[in-house]
């Protein structure tokens, strides 16, 4: 640390010289500080200042004619001999001195001492040495190259792209209505529960294609005093599975193909009848539908869902019951309450259909999820309007409101209803999302 000090001092010193010499304005001054700035701060001129340092009659000396600016700042006589003198041949000596009387002036401060004291102290050869190995490892490092830590290694992980994505829900309520026997109004007691789940597959790769799976199930069953012939009859029974694949044309909208197939659980039964009206495969229906499927996100994302356009539509229905008992005992042909023809179990029809399926956030806990479904093949309309009105009070609780009108011109006329028919429940109970 002592072998540093003067070279410290020197620095000090230089960075003080800048400072004055910048403040005096004059043109040499300022030649001299600008040449000598960038030189001072690269260490290969550190060390030519210190490397030309030599002992001669007992003291240092420098060969450097800068060896002032840089050393400890003392008085040195040829400085006012030099400015007021006639030879100035030497410009860079002439402009050094001019230096040095200005800090005279402006800062007696900075002077250690004079010439005759410099020279009284003698530098020691060791010192010298010891500042010339400073130089030379200065010097040294200058030239070397930087070190560069070493990379660490960094673990790269590629994951696989998620094209299929996938989620569901369900329900589980149920309904008690109690009626005693005097009740002034009439009416009978009921027990009722409803399940249901719906599950979706979908595949998007993310360019052009996508494929949407939607498989819905629904079985609901319900018990009344009145009726003595069943003992528990389906209130609600859907199976039914929509897939749909796309071929992107614009940000919306996707050429489709979509199918949509449809049966139930069990049998359906009326009140104190036997008679069989629906039953598994009974019917079947197959719709295919060729045209255009338009992605809706709406009002803020909170109205999304899909509306399919097919102008080509095929729509086929099978019956697998044949016969079924009437009250009376005889026997009858069951498909024909399913529009088919005596002695047939299928028909199809060709036309065109529409399918709009959406979901609308009214609130924060309260949804609409609306289905609407039309077809037409131009002789006969058959529509259906499901609407599930869901209000959720936390995580596992909930209340259902099913409202779904449904239009069948290829049935008998009702005399009440015409066409038309209509269902509607109200439930609670538990539900789940994943």
């Amino acid at each position: 640390m002592k072998h540093l000090r003067p070279f410290i001092l020197s620095i000090a010193l230089m960075t003080c010289v800048g400072l004055s010499a910048a403040n005096f304005g004059t043109k040499s001054d300022t030649s001299i500080v600008k040449k000598y700035q960038d030189s001072i701060a690269l260490y290969k001129a550190r060390y030519d200042s210190i490397k030309n340092v030599h002992v001669q009659n007992g003291y240092a000396s420098v060969n450097s004619k800068f060896y002032q600016l840089f050393s400890p700042l003392h008085f040195y006589n040829g400085v006012t001999h030099d400015l007021f003198g006639m030879n100035t041949a030497n410009n860079e000596l002439h402009a050094v001195n001019a230096t040095l009387a200005k800090i005279y002036l402006n800062r007696p401060d900075l002077v250690k001492g004079t010439l005759t004291q410099l020279e009284q102290a003698s530098l020691p050869a060791s010192a010298i040495n010891a500042s010339s190995a400073v130089a030379e490892t200065i010097a040294e490092l200058s030239n070397e190259a930087p070190i560069e830590a070493d990379p660490e290694p960094v673990e790269v992980v590629v994951e696989k792209p998620k094209f299929w994505t996938f989620k569901g829900d369900g329900f589980l309520q149920f309904l008690q209505n109690y009626v005693s026997g005097n009740w002034y109004k009439g009416g009978e007691s009921n027990y009722s529960l409803l399940s249901s789940l719906t599950l979706e597959a979908n595949y998007d790769n993310k360019s052009k294609w996508k494929w949407d799976n939607k498989l819905e199930m629904k079985l609901g069953f319900m018990t009344s005093r009145s009726d003595t012939v069943n003992k528990f009859k389906a209130n609600e029974d859907l199976i039914r599975l929509t897939s749909k694949v796309g071929l992107q044309a614009t940000k919306h909208w996707y050429y489709t193909l979509q199918m949509i197939a449809q049966t139930q659980f069990t049998r359906g039964l009326k009140v104190n009848d036997r008679r069989t009206y629906s039953d598994f495969t009974s019917p079947f229906d197959v719709k295919l539908g060729l045209g255009m499927d338009y992605k809706v996100e709406w009002l803020k994302k909170k109205l999304t869902g899909t509306v399919n356009l097919s102008p080509f539509a095929v729509n086929y229905r099978y019956v697998d019951r044949t016969i079924f008992d009437n009250n009376n005992g005889t026997f009858s042909w069951f498909p024909s309450r399913h529009g088919i023809d005596l002695n047939k179990h299928h028909y199809t029809d060709i036309g065109s259909q529409f399918t709009i399926d959406v979901t609308w956030i009214l609130a924060e806990n309260v949804k609409w999820k609306s289905r609407m479904y039309g077809f037409t093949s131009y002789k006969r309309v058959e529509y259906e309007w499901e609407n599930t009105f869901t209000f959720q009070f936390n995580k596992y609780i909930s209340t259902n409101i099913f409202v779904y009108p449904r239009f069948d011109d290829n049935r008998a006329r009702d005399d009440d209803y015409g066409y038309w028919m209509f269902k509607e429940y109200c439930s609670i109970g538990f539900n789940y999302n994943f």
